[in-house]
């Protein structure tokens, strides 16, 4: 069982998108639409199901194919620079997300998925003694941290800067992004493997964190008021 928030919505459930969401290939919009749905082909985050009458014309080309899911059958198109899945029984088409190059929800870019309207992602200060450390050696130690708590991830432990031993960590060339954090800014390696992360510019609920570092706690060995934690067993996910 664990000890953290898991999502619950299954797969197959659905529930209307009351945001506007557009999406831009090429500098033009080619998805604006009012009338999305969220649709979870699996627990964590849904998928943008969008009426085809609000995705521009020349968009969907139908590749003859189609494709059987466990929520249904759909028609194959290749859409910008990936697929699409058309599904006539609900007159809707979900996008391979990297097909498009940018997604909107309003005027805010969303990154890797759509937010789950039914997860949160809070950032909240803690006095509580942290510390990281990795086959005896310490990475970060502070009493002044940001916890950030993220439905179906386990709690992340934000350090101010001066509270990480950077000499044991290596500058990585790795980015990635969150659709709740925004863009990382920075990551650090032992031996090749990525532990610690930064947002310099985090999305606008989560700017506690800026510029802090966090680090896998799947990968390091954390106590918290001198009691150790025992790792999670998640997949990694900053």
């Amino acid at each position: 069982m664990s000890d953290y928030p898991l999502p619950f919505v299954p797969p197959g459930g659905s529930a209307p998108v009351p945001r506007r969401i557009r999406a831009l290939l090429d500098g033009q919009v080619v998805v604006d639409s009012e009338n999305a749905l969220y649709v979870w082909e699996f627990p964590p985050y849904p998928q943008y199901y969008l009426p085809l009458a609000d995705v521009a014309d020349g968009v969907l080309a139908d590749t003859g194919e189609t494709k059987v899911f466990d929520h249904g059958v759909a028609r194959v198109h290749t859409a910008g620079r990936g697929k699409a899945w058309v599904y006539d029984d609900l007159g809707r088409v979900r996008f391979q997300w990297d097909a498009l190059d940018s997604w909107l929800e309003e005027d805010e870019e969303v990154f890797v998925h759509p937010r789950n309207p039914y997860s949160r992602c809070d950032a909240i200060r803690s006095s509580r003694h942290v510390q990281v450390s990795r086959d005896g050696v310490v990475l970060a130690d502070s009493t002044s941290t940001v916890i950030v708590f993220e439905t179906g991830l386990p709690p992340r432990y934000y350090f101010p800067r001066p509270a990480v031993n950077f000499e044991h960590l290596t500058p990585s060339e790795t980015q990635t992004a969150c659709p709740y954090k925004g863009r990382t800014t920075g990551y650090w390696s032992i031996g090749g493997r990525d532990l610690a992360w930064s947002y310099d510019f985090p999305t606008a609920p989560l700017l506690p964190i800026a510029g802090l570092v966090a680090f896998f706690n799947e990968s390091v060995d954390l106590t918290i008021d001198g009691v150790p934690v025992e790792r999670p067993v998640t997949p990694f996910s900053e």
